[in-house]
């Protein structure tokens, strides 16, 4: 059984290993002019879009639900795939480590919004 707070649970690829084969993906095919910080982010955008269709008309509680039917949830999980994909191709290109960006979010945030101070204020 995996820790759901492994850093990536066995044979689950890491960021940088996922990111090598998307590039190298990428490469073999020639898309690299294609792949600009303006293309790879609108395509993000579009993705990004596609899974939030899934719950555009759903129910609070129904959307709690959404990984219980086996169909949805493949949806789910494909949209979620292109989002990262997308995501990681971006942060190649621009230069950016995903995983310190976002500890520094985390970071950024734990100070802008302390525990016990209710929000707006």
């Amino acid at each position: 059984m995996t820790d759901p707070h492994d850093e990536h649970p066995r044979d689950t690829p890491g960021l940088a290993q996922l990111q090598r084969r998307l590039a190298d993906f990428a490469a073999a095919r020639n898309w690299q002019p294609y792949h600009t910080p303006k293309n790879l982010a609108s395509a993000l955008g579009v993705e990004a879009a596609e899974l939030l269709e899934i719950f555009q008309w759903l129910t609070p509680e129904e959307s709690a639900r959404v990984m219980d039917d086996p169909d949805t949830a493949h949806r789910v999980a494909d949209e979620v795939a292109d989002v990262l994909a997308y995501l990681l191709q971006l942060c190649e290109v621009l230069g950016v480590d995903p995983l310190a960006a976002l500890a520094a979010k985390i970071d950024r945030n734990e100070q802008r919004f302390p525990v016990g101070k209710p929000p707006g204020r």
